[in-house]
């Protein structure tokens, strides 16, 4: 049985190795993203990261501040969201997904964003808006999800670990 928890320091490498095979040879891949999640483990700014554990350690989800036209407030971008290749398919990456969302919610963000298959995310309630940009994205794959907040417009910057 899957178990959803924090992540602990222990758990670092185990993510960065879960994280690469996770992404190795997705067509999306920048092949950086273990590198990202150390990067703002390293900053401090990892608001939530937790593992998915059945025993050991099968899916990561993160979840960072994003600034939008530079202002920072209680928005957040999720990702990257890991699950081991063996896995992926049997709902883990969603479970995590939800977690973090609720968490993110019962904490007072107002919103989040995802770079992301439209398809995916929209299970999530995510939805693409012509007023959110993220650099040349087509707005069909960049979204954002409400969670208490009114909508922004603006240009999204995530933390500098996203340009690892």
């Amino acid at each position: 049985m899957v178990t959803i928890r924090d992540e602990r320091a222990e758990d670092a490498d185990r993510i960065s190795a879960l994280t690469s095979a996770a992404f190795a040879g997705a067509a999306h891949s920048s092949g950086t993203e273990a590198k990202i999640v150390e990067g703002l483990r390293r900053a401090g700014v990892l608001t939530i990261s937790m593992v998915a554990a059945d025993p050991g350690i099968v899916g990561h989800v993160a979840f960072s501040p994003v600034t939008i036209d530079g202002a920072t407030g209680r928005w957040y971008g999720l990702g990257p969201v890991s699950v081991l290749p063996g896995r992926q398919g049997q709902g883990v990456g969603s479970r995590l997904i939800r977690e973090g969302l609720d968490r993110l919610a019962r904490a007072g963000a107002e919103g989040c964003v995802v770079l992301g298959d439209p398809l995916y995310y929209a299970r999530f309630g995510f939805e693409s808006d012509p007023g959110l940009k993220y650099g040349d994205v087509p707005p069909e794959y960049f979204q954002r999800l409400l969670l208490g907040g009114p909508p922004r417009s603006g240009e999204v910057t995530f933390h500098a670990a996203f340009d690892e």
